[in-house]
């Protein structure tokens, strides 16, 4: 298509759009304000995001209270992923990929900046938990703030000086409409520990100590250092793990048999999952040897946990989704990418992280001779490489990781 027959296109559907929104309006303009934001709340919030710019009514609607209970009461948005760039000057510049309409989109920079503080972290500040609605962000000098990346509102949580001297090994989230929660998990294993802030008190809970669970049949398996293989059509594969630093305190929390569980990734690369109920802590069998090399993340997809690995093996790369099975007390694959697709990150040195919604995962795959995203559907096992990302100069923007989160206007901080 010329590029004059693709403007004169676009003006079409523009002058189209506008004719549905001038209908819908007249439409909806009759119904009782209730009943509109009834109506309004089920929309999707770039379709009505769009559809404020149209009438004043409509913008005003957001504002409302009992808009925003309303919308509440929706229990699930198509998720968007908040892109993290490789080039840290674009991170003013925020992106997100629309799981709905299957696009990118610009969304405004983030104002992270306190005025009691007078200095701005969004500059020396990076992603590392989100939930709901909302996104928490941690910054080079330690503080935490949690933003709503749709209406730009953020809040600056309580300083942590009580544990200025412990590692942070892990940093999750938990939120909903009326209130959210972040948990970190301190020291190192196996002197482990748990913090937790809840925005309803907005203080940081006392520090919970994390005692150790032997589960004698996964031990005798963890102490054969030759036991735990990468296994594929029979063959045994061995495969250093490397982690992106944007992904450090990377976490998935859920919650089974009403336990609340967070799983992370320890230094040498075994997930550990961590009773925060009942305040213990486990230690799974490796997937790989303690010498292969490989990269892995773990990721929290319909409340459920899973390990993601790219391995090298056969002069090709494969890259397989994981899942521990209590009953074989075993690694047992669930997904796995198309062997033509994953081979061309064979010799590339590939960093990978992954963010779940529902049953789809965002996998990002990095280095500094490739970078690709993936969206992969676990209960189909179906796998789709997402378009590039272009800056207003059509220069191609690079992520190294994403964040998901529903778009929701009335996630409250």
């Amino acid at each position: 298509m010329e590029i004059g027959e693709g403007l004169v296109l676009r003006e079409k559907q523009k002058r189209k759009f506008l004719e549905i929104c001038e209908d819908s309006r007249s439409l909806l303009q009759e119904l009782n304000q209730d009943l509109l934001e009834r109506v309004l709340s089920w929309l999707p919030t770039s379709t009505f995001l769009r559809l404020t710019s149209v009438c004043k009514k409509w913008k005003s609607v957001a504002d409302s209270a009992t808009f925003r209970l309303a919308c509440s009461q929706v229990p699930f948005r198509d998720p968007w992923f908040f892109m993290v760039d490789s080039d840290p000057h674009l991170s003013q510049h925020p992106v997100v990929f629309d799981s709905a309409e299957k696009n990118w989109k610009k969304l405004n920079p983030l104002p992270l900046v306190h005025p009691k503080k007078n200095q701005e972290t969004c500059s020396n500040s990076i992603p590392v938990a989100a939930s709901g609605g909302l996104i928490c962000f941690h910054s080079t000098n330690g503080d935490f703030t949690v933003s709503n990346p749709v209406t730009g509102s953020t809040r600056l949580l309580p300083a942590l000086n009580s544990i200025s001297q412990q590692p942070i090994l892990s940093i999750s989230m938990a939120a909903n409409s009326e209130r959210f929660k972040l948990v970190l998990i301190l020291d190192q294993l196996p002197n482990l520990s748990f913090k937790m802030y809840n925005s309803y008190t907005d203080l940081w809970e006392e520090e919970i100590s994390l005692n150790q669970k032997i589960n004698n049949s996964v031990q005798a398996e963890k102490n054969d250092d030759h036991s735990q293989y990468f296994l594929t059509s029979g063959n045994v594969v061995s495969a250093d793990m490397q982690r992106s630093p944007f992904r450090q305190y990377s976490a998935a929390l859920t919650v089974e048999n009403g336990d609340e569980i967070l799983y992370f990734l320890s230094s040498s690369g075994t997930v550990v999952s961590c009773n925060l109920t009942h305040k213990l802590f486990f230690e799974y069998p490796r997937l790989l040897p303690v010498f292969s090399e490989f990269s892995i993340d773990i990721v929290e997809c319909g409340g459920q946990m899973y390990v993601v690995l790219l391995s090298e093996f056969f002069e090709s790369a494969s890259l397989r989704v994981w899942k521990w099975d209590e009953n074989m007390h075993a690694w047992q694959q669930i997904a796995a990418m198309p062997p033509a697709s994953s081979h061309k990150f064979y010799g590339k040195k590939v960093d990978i992280n992954c963010s779940g919604a529902g049953d789809e995962m965002l996998v990002c795959l990095y280095s500094a001779e490739v970078c690709s995203y993936v969206m992969c559907n676990l209960v189909r096992n179906e796998w789709i490489e997402l378009p590039q990302c272009y800056t207003e100069d059509d220069k191609t923007r690079e992520f190294v990781c994403a964040f998901s989160f529903e778009p929701r206007i009335e996630a409250d901080i």
